[in-house]
């Protein structure tokens, strides 16, 4: 794996390590990889929608 820097506000590590404190986590790696893992999940839906929503209105205008 790769080792990617980078910098995070205090709050954003209080709030990581409180999700890591509850069990959600086992460490800091783990649950920036699956925020990682989400965003780029959710970004491919939304593309998808768009693309979608695109041919639909394509679709309804009629045109070629």
């Amino acid at each position: 794996m790769d080792a990617i820097p980078a910098k995070l506000t205090p709050r954003l590590i209080e709030e990581m390590d409180e999700l890591i404190r509850e069990g959600w986590y086992a460490n800091r790696s783990e649950l920036i990889r699956d925020a990682v893992r989400e965003t780029i999940r959710r970004t491919r839906v939304q593309r998808l929608e768009s693309a979608i929503k695109e041919d639909v209105r394509w679709g309804l205008s009629g045109k070629d």
